[in-house]
């Protein structure tokens, strides 16, 4: 018996530890490892429509396959399938494409897809026009679509959730009360999310969606977030939310530097289990007029991720821990430059990325870049047990 416990605690330390997945012939145009198995859930790096020897094929249909097609490697060199997938972020350079990329996508996913988010993107690397980050989960024993979210052995996607209605503040309750109705589908609530994407474009005031949103959540314990403004949305919509949420409460605890006083709309970090959930941070320090940047993205990131780190620090985790990360860049002509810096933080084998600009600069503006990010917290002292 004393054996069989010690094996069951080995395999469990093993699912743990973090794996690299790279196919043969990938194409990285950053510091990112294509695919990281971390626990129960293998976590995608953001693909584009650039195949093995660098091309990228003429025709929106054909570039949407090929994106698909590249995140599919991924997923099988892990071991798993399509059908494992159970979450996804779809970037798109020209909303006007999104009925002809469904169609593609239906192909992919012609039953139980994943839960999913649409979004519209000034730019992206290497100027592929649609980029895809997945999340898939080990085993397919407990997974279940609703209507709107994907539901695992222990967590909640929630599928990208759009405000209707012609006044920004009922667009906005629209949104939440709509998420909240999916979440009550499988069994929770807003209170169970650990991180939310709200997604908003220019006819969204900030100020209008936090004060919509703060109301629907308790001071200091609202789920990590990262705001991102976005060229377009689909369906004219100006509005979005997605996430992800634990099915158990227990599982769900915020983590917040001491340094920082609670916040109506974000916590800095919220562990859904063992997998600990950051809010973007930006080059934020500090000082009068509610705070300075440094003036060079390069500046910039150091500070983001010194940032981070606080969060990573005061959950007892550091960079090592950390498997997915989202870059959002005022402008991509600095991705260069971005990945220089950001390369510094990682190792040999570096977290998955999605790199974005999410909007048209129209002046140099003060924050040129945002980072969050996805740790997952090791079991260790069991792999040398001696078994």
């Amino acid at each position: 018996m004393r054996l069989l416990v010690l094996f069951l605690a080995l395999a469990a330390a093993q699912g743990a530890e973090r794996r690299v997945v790279t196919p043969p012939g990938a194409v990285r145009v950053g510091p990112y490892s294509p695919g990281i198995l971390a626990g129960d859930y293998l976590y995608v790096s953001g693909q584009g429509a650039i195949d093995s020897s660098g091309r990228m094929p003429s025709g929106f249909e054909a570039q949407a396959r090929l994106t698909l097609e590249n995140v599919k490697t991924i997923v099988q060199t892990a071991g798993l399938t399509l059908e494992h997938v159970v979450y996804a972020q779809v970037y798109l350079i020209d909303m006007s494409k999104l009925a002809e990329f469904d169609r593609v996508w239906a192909g992919y996913f012609p039953a139980n897809a994943p839960a999913r988010a649409t979004l519209g993107m000034a730019r992206m690397p290497v100027n592929t026009p649609v980029e895809i980050t997945v999340v898939a989960v080990r085993d397919l024993a407990h997974k279940k679509a609703v209507d709107g979210a994907v539901i695992t052995h222990d967590r909640i996607f929630l599928s990208g959730v759009y405000g209707r209605g012609a006044d920004p503040a009922a667009q906005a309750e629209d949104a939440l009360a709509r998420a909240e109705g999916v979440l009550r589908q499988a069994g929770a609530s807003l209170a169970n999310l650990v991180f939310v994407n709200p997604y908003l474009t220019d006819a969204m005031p900030m100020e209008v969606m936090n004060r919509v949103y703060a109301r629907r959540f308790e001071r200091g314990y609202a789920p990590a977030r990262a705001t991102i403004r976005v060229a377009s949305l689909p369906h004219g919509a100006s509005f979005e939310i997605t996430g992800v949420a634990v099915r158990d409460l227990r599982d769900r605890r915020v983590v917040r530097p001491r340094n920082m006083a609670p916040s109506a709309t974000a916590s800095p970090c919220v562990f859904a289990a063992d997998t600990l959930y950051c809010s973007a941070k930006s080059a934020f320090i500090p000082g009068p007029n509610s705070g300075i940047y440094a003036s060079t993205v390069e500046h910039q990131v150091r500070q983001s991720l010194r940032n981070l780190l606080d969060g990573l620090e005061e959950a007892g985790l550091d960079f090592s821990h950390v498997v997915a990360t989202n870059v959002y860049l005022d402008s991509i002509d600095e991705f260069a430059k971005m990945n220089a810096t950001y390369a510094t933080y990682f190792g040999a084998a570096p977290p998955t990325r999605t790199t974005v600009q999410p909007l048209a600069p129209a002046e140099r503006p003060s924050m040129l870049e945002q980072i969050s990010l996805i740790a997952v917290r090791r079991v260790s002292g069991l792999r040398n047990s001696g078994v």
